[in-house]
């Protein structure tokens, strides 16, 4: 989009550029097609800037916008990972007394790590449940959420291509010289420059 606006900017200085020059004032024929340049120029200025406008409401911020949910999802993958660590190790520790002879004190060692896991184990489970029911439906709903974003892209180029298509072929009208080919022209411009090259001024050393 800013390489987009540069560009549309940059032609209509071209534009304003040749509008200043003393040319200009010289010949009338030379002024009109400047005219005609610069209006088309700011025609398509103008079109540009309504199709980045256009992109950057229906694109560029709802793409913005969906990437801000990443960090809190992103947590919350994190706060299972760490719950998962925290049951794992209590499990393991609940399985190493189980393996112990079972006397009185180990017994007593056995209750407190299983009291110790329980809450552990369902602040995993509900954390793994929550992921495994809204991971799909985050990754599933991915499509219906960008489609408008595209298809809003797609109609904004679309727009913006046609009404190019009708400025330049405007301009041609108004630009062109009826019965010259695009050959003809180029020959004609080879013979205006054989005739600059053969001044002194400009000849090779």
């Amino acid at each position: 989009m800013e390489n987009s606006s540069t560009m549309s900017k940059s032609a209509v200085k071209i534009s304003l550029d040749l509008l200043s020059n003393p040319l200009c004032e010289q010949d009338q024929d030379f002024l009109n097609m400047v005219t005609a340049l610069d209006t088309a120029m700011k025609r398509m200025d103008a079109f540009n800037q309504e199709k980045v406008n256009q992109i950057q409401k229906t694109v560029i911020e709802p793409l913005k916008k969906f990437g801000s949910v990443f960090p809190s999802l992103n947590m919350a993958v994190k706060r299972r990972e760490q719950a998962l660590q925290d049951y794992r190790r209590l499990q393991a520790k609940v399985e190493k007394y189980e393996e112990k002879e079972k006397t009185g004190p180990v017994l007593a060692k056995l209750h407190q790590a299983r009291e110790e896991l329980r809450p552990v184990r369902d602040d995993f489970e509900a954390k793994n449940k929550q992921l495994l029911d809204e991971m799909p439906r985050f990754y599933g709903s991915r499509l219906g959420y960008f489609q408008p974003s595209f298809e809003s892209l797609i109609r904004a180029q679309v727009v913006y291509y046609s009404e190019m298509h009708k400025i330049f072929g405007d301009l041609t009208q108004q630009l062109d010289q009826p019965g010259h080919s695009d050959e003809q022209r180029e020959q004609e411009n080879e013979a205006k420059l054989s005739e600059l090259r053969a001044l002194s001024i400009v000849a090779d050393d």
